[in-house]
């Protein structure tokens, strides 16, 4: 599922405003944010280090989905950073922990996933959880403008309730998957919450349509 047009039907006229002038998506892969933004991707270089392949500053920095593939989003963050005029907006989506790894680390849904984010004021779950408000803080000349969870469409009864075994979450999730094919096949439609009871393991629910995300934005001041 592309990040940007999925998420785009949350975003309000703060969101469409931030999203004006020359911009850069970081990560965009297919979709980038808007069609005149400037795209980076794997193919123009590592993200971890964009100042070493982009000199220019832009009115917004957009990435969804990508700071949490870097290997570390304080020092990816700062880099992002250098890439935003005085007056321009840093904006980033990651995933939000509790609706996405749900207290199993390594993710079981993205292996290459080096981090976690949460926006609670009682800290994170996992051993490499970041705090947003804590991430944004060590920007120099940051305003915080917003930090929104988006969770359309998530089910939180499908949520896996107690902390469960990463062997026994990867074993149960093959299992459910083969189950729902072997429906699929037969025609049988079959919701979600049916078998989270019984496997008491996480489900990606971000496969399809429902959103488990933190966004963020921030604008740089005036030196």
């Amino acid at each position: 599922m592309n990040e940007a047009s999925k998420t785009r039907d949350q975003w309000t006229d703060l969101e469409l405003g931030i999203l004006q002038g020359s911009g850069i998506d970081i990560g965009c892969g297919p979709d980038p944010v808007t069609p005149e933004v400037r795209r980076f991707d794997r193919e123009h270089g590592d993200a971890n280090v964009i100042s070493q392949y982009v000199s220019d500053t832009f009115d917004f920095v957009f990435s969804a989905h990508c700071l949490e593939h870097m290997n570390d989003p304080w020092a990816a963050l700062a880099e992002w950073w250098t890439l935003v005029r005085p007056g321009g907006h840093l904006f980033f989506i990651v995933p939000d922990e509790d609706l996405y790894e749900q207290n199993i680390w390594p993710s079981i849904f993205n292996p290459d996933h080096k981090s976690t984010f949460t926006s609670s004021h009682g800290g994170g779950r996992s051993t490499v959880s970041v705090n947003v408000y804590d991430l944004v803080a060590i920007l120099p000349g940051a305003e915080l403008i917003d930090v929104r969870l988006h969770d359309r469409g998530y089910d939180r009864t499908c949520l896996c309730q107690r902390p469960c075994p990463r062997v026994r979450a990867v074993i149960f999730r093959s299992i459910r998957w083969h189950a729902l094919e072997v429906l699929r096949t037969l025609g049988i439609r079959a919701r979600l919450h049916w078998f989270a009871p019984l496997f008491r393991v996480p489900i990606d629910q971000t496969v399809g349509d429902a959103l488990a995300q933190i966004q963020v934005i921030v604008r740089k001041g005036f030196a």
